[in-house]
């Protein structure tokens, strides 16, 4: 049984920071040291608790991601080369400290391993943290949103080597037999297929990640949240995926909440600990700059390589492991996991107030930032030609394409739908709709677009209200003269799209509800009440 004053501080926390405009998890790690000051522990059920949301955070993350995004060079290459010039960063400014610094006293006696030991752990970001944040925002897609998730990743995989080593165990010889997941891919996919959409299709998910993924890969010496994220990484091409990801979103999100309990239950702090961690929390600023340098040694725009830095600003709950190690090696005194912890909870409140202003951020930056020439760019980042297009269906889901193909064939307009997924872009490119990849919560996006005079119409189909509204704003901000059509899930969201001047609003269950009603009332010969009165 879970300690009732847990679920109490994680809500009245997390409301607190709702309020305060910050991110829930916030109030969590606020949750978590109020209740360490009040005398509580850890219990094996949170830690349990913990451990399976982390887990299944990396499986949602494998079922979204796209393998190929690992593979390319602005990935493997900037992860690599930051986190081997950031624990080489952060161990010359430890070492400075300790020589300068009278006072810092876990740092005056800090030898070489313990300073190695500190530089490497806070050369990790959060993925649990980064990832929370895209899924918020729905940016999880964006270009900078790929990028900083494909960073986390090459890290987790950076990870499963240092905990190898720091054992002194190699994997198990049969872990060479986990190759066999993959010709098993198909199948596990084909399964899917046959589970529909309820509790079946969650249970199967549960059981991939946890079992198939966690547990087999701890059995062989792999790391398990590891094998969580190939898991999710092999079922990824099954269109179902996504769907999967949707109907766990909130089970991870609730299980979560006691992984941020967790970390500031770890240990009580002293006012020395607070003063050390608040000293880490100050050279932060100096990995976010690292990591701007090694993105802008790439060929990406500036808007995705300021906001993956913003949101990789932070410290990472595996500095947390690597101490935890550390300590139990002998290469660390157990008070710097008091430290990590304090270092890691302001960090992630600083990071949560920092990417609530990223857009702003990066509007009153980008005069000063050096100009790339579009032609150097990746494909991704080049300007969008509308074309001949009369019309543009933003979002390219199911009611997406249902559009399109209404727009096209029924009233013989030529569509240009747009849509942020590169798969669905490209298997869409090979049904023969003409798409083109964008990002319509991207500011540059429509600084790039090239709307021409001859679009009558746009359609704002995005899943989430919040693209809608971006892209409504940015529409109406460049005077569009034609028509704006809006989707929504929700009644509450009708206003606030209707206020912002869309011309018509369509809410989504309604309309399927008319829909089937004059369809079943055509079907039984019933003519409607307005024709009778007509």
């Amino acid at each position: 049984m879970i300690e009732p004053a847990f679920l109490l501080a994680a809500f009245v926390c997390g409301f607190a920071a709702m309020g305060l405009r910050l991110p829930p998890l916030v109030g969590f790690l606020v949750a978590g040291f109020v209740l360490n000051a009040l005398g509580f522990d850890k219990t094996p059920l949170l830690e349990t608790l913990s451990d399976i949301g982390v887990t299944l955070l990396l499986f949602t993350i494998g079922l979204k991601l796209d393998v190929r995004t690992l593979l390319r060079r602005d990935v493997w290459g900037s992860a690599s080369l930051h986190m081997l010039a950031s624990t080489l960063l952060m161990v010359t400014l430890l070492s400075l400290f300790k020589w300068l610094g009278p006072g810092l006293g876990l740092l005056e006696v800090a030898g070489w391993q313990t300073l190695a030991m500190l530089g490497f752990a806070l050369s990790f970001s959060s993925t649990v943290f980064v990832v929370k944040i895209l899924d918020k925002r729905s940016e999880t897609q964006t270009a900078y949103g790929r990028l900083a998730i494909g960073v986390l990743i090459m890290q987790d995989i950076f990870a499963v080597f240092f905990l190898t080593a720091s054992t002194g165990e190699l994997p198990s010889p049969w872990a060479l037999g986990l190759v066999l997941l993959l010709p098993l891919a198909p199948a596990l996919r084909a399964l899917l297929d046959r589970l529909g959409h309820g509790e079946m299709q969650i249970l199967f998910g549960m059981l991939l990640a946890l079992v198939v993924g966690y547990s087999l890969f701890e059995s062989v010496g792999v790391k398990g949240d590891l094998g969580a994220l190939i898991i999710g990484l092999l079922l990824a091409p099954h269109p179902a995926a996504q769907t999967l990801a949707r109907s766990m979103f909130n089970l991870k999100e609730l299980l979560l909440v006691g992984f941020f309990l967790s970390i500031g239950l770890t240990a009580m702090p002293s006012w020395t600990h607070l003063g050390m961690a608040l000293v880490l929390v100050a050279v932060l600023p100096l990995k976010s700059l690292l990591y701007q340098f090694v993105f802008s040694r790439f060929p990406m725009r500036n808007r995705t390589s300021l906001l993956a830095t913003l949101s990789l600003s932070n410290y990472s709950e595996f500095g947390l492991i690597v101490g935890t190690i550390a300590v139990a090696s002998g290469w660390l005194d157990e008070q710097w996991l008091v430290v990590l912890s304090l270092a890691v909870a302001i960090s992630f409140a600083a990071s949560a107030i920092l990417n609530g202003f990223s857009e702003g951020i990066y509007r009153r930056l980008e005069p000063s930032m050096p100009q790339r020439d579009p032609g150097q760019l990746a494909p991704r980042d080049r300007p969008i030609e509308v074309g001949d297009a009369e019309a543009v269906v933003l979002g390219m889901g199911r009611i997406g394409r249902s559009v399109y193909r209404r727009l096209q064939k029924e009233y013989g307009l030529r569509v240009l739908g747009i849509d942020s997924n590169t798969n669905t872009v490209e298997t869409l490119g090979k049904r023969g709709f003409n798409i083109v990849e964008g990002d319509a919560v991207d500011s540059d996006f429509w600084d790039k677009l090239l709307m021409s005079r001859g679009v009558k119409m746009v359609v704002l189909a995005m899943p989430h209200h919040a693209g809608n509204l971006f892209a409504l704003k940015q529409l109406k901000s460049r005077a569009f003269r034609g028509r704006i059509t809006a989707i929504v899930e929700y009644s509450e969201e009708i206003e606030p799209i209707k206020a912002l001047g869309a011309n018509a609003v369509f809410h989504v269950y309604d309309e399927a509800g008319r829909a089937l009603a004059d369809s079943a009332a055509e079907e039984s010969g019933v003519e409607s009440m307005t024709r009778q009165l007509g």
